[in-house]
């Protein structure tokens, strides 16, 4: 360990003695854990640190955090985020697995924000990773474990510190989803992440939280608090890197309904995506195909990380034949006529200089 890693074993105890600094929290958890979440803060730098056991001795993984707040536009995020944070009440769920950029997207929706509306936003964060100055908004930046002592507790304290806007990290029980909820019910607006891969799969863990004998009253409430769910993968791209794929749900009649009555033979949230596409919502196998087509990712990033594999080929099928066509030039459809059987002939022209006639005018027309 002490070759690979240029530390011996002690000295990464210590210095993750000197990380922990005598947290209890944090010293409990890997103590009866094994493992514990912080933050950590060095000349100016800030860094997401995870501190585990393995083999029987201390080891450390540590994320440098940007010190610059993402932008709706340096992620290249579609137009309706915007629209997203013109939502005054209710709740948007943002997920997606481990390492997907949600805390990204969201500080992307908070600065954004920020800029544009006079707000006081409250945020329960594990750790802090975005450090936003007040401009229009203004910033309550909380962390568990030295701020608050749990979400629940964190989140009941936050509806008495007149907040407009709630960001809660990360929703991990029934206790915070259900003050969440009654948060998005009482005027404020509820921005949450969890770790769910598209919107069916969300509606199914806020459902899981709670007995059989309660579902039907949160699918009510769910009906009238939900705004929008926001999924997003990583997928990598031509060039090298990787670049946001997003699956978006908003709430409209059907989608209502759905939440209502659940998903059926008639009733899907992929149907209902698909069918509201000028609204801008979009699902992630869509959302491939168009990348695709816009040569950002290969057929094979496309397929591999698709929801539907044969949806996604037929897409791809018909991007290569729209494609194939828009390279042909136009000069290559003439058809040469004679001039003396010009006339009678359907494609006859009256003009002698022009024994030749444009099919893809006559296909327009």
């Amino acid at each position: 360990m002490g070759e690979e890693s240029g530390l011996e074993a002690g000295q990464i105890a210590e210095i993750a003695a000197i990380i922990v600094n005598g947290v209890e929290r944090l010293e409990r958890d890997l103590r009866e854990l094994g493992a514990c979440d912080c933050s950590y803060m060095h000349e100016g730098a800030r860094f997401r640190v995870n501190i585990f056991k393995q083999n029987g001795h201390h080891a450390i993984v540590m994320r440098k955090l940007s010190s610059e707040i993402p932008t709706l536009e340096g992620l290249k995020l579609p137009p309706i985020f915007r629209e997203i944070i013109t939502e005054k009440a209710g709740i948007v769920f943002l997920t997606g697995a481990t390492g997907s950029g949600k805390s990204t997207t969201l500080a992307a929706m908070l600065n954004e924000l920020n800029q544009s509306a006079d707000v006081h936003v409250v945020t329960l964060e594990d750790p802090i990773e975005f450090l936003h100055k007040h401009q229009r908004a203004t910033f309550s930046q909380r962390e568990f474990g030295r701020d608050f002592p749990s979400f629940p507790a964190g989140l009941r304290s936050a509806l008495r510190q007149a907040p407009d806007v709630i960001l809660v990290g990360e929703i991990r029980d029934r206790e915070t989803m259900e003050i969440a909820l009654t948060a998005a019910e009482t005027g404020h607006m509820v921005y949450a992440t969890l770790h769910t891969i598209n919107a069916g799969q969300t509606i199914n863990r806020v459902l899981g939280f709670f007995t059989h004998d309660e579902e039907q009253l949160m699918r009510e409430r769910l009906a009238d608090t939900l705004k929008y769910v926001v999924s997003q993968r990583l997928v990598p791209k031509i060039g090298g890197g990787r670049m946001m794929i997003n699956e978006i749900m908003g709430s409209n009649l059907r989608t209502r309904e759905t939440l209502l009555l659940g998903e059926g033979e008639n009733r899907s949230y992929t149907d209902i995506i698909e069918a509201s596409a000028q609204y801008g919502w979009r699902t992630f196998d869509r959302t491939l195909i168009n990348c695709y087509s816009g040569k950002l990712i290969t057929e094979e990033t496309a397929i591999n990380y698709s929801t539907n594999k044969n949806k996604v080929r037929s897409g791809i099928d018909r991007a290569k034949q729209i494609a194939g066509v828009r390279q042909m030039e136009p000069s290559t459809m003439k058809l040469d006529v004679p001039e003396d059987e010009d006339a009678g002939s359907p494609f006859s022209d009256d003009r002698r200089g022009r024994p030749s006639v444009d099919l893809m005018s006559l296909v327009a027309s």
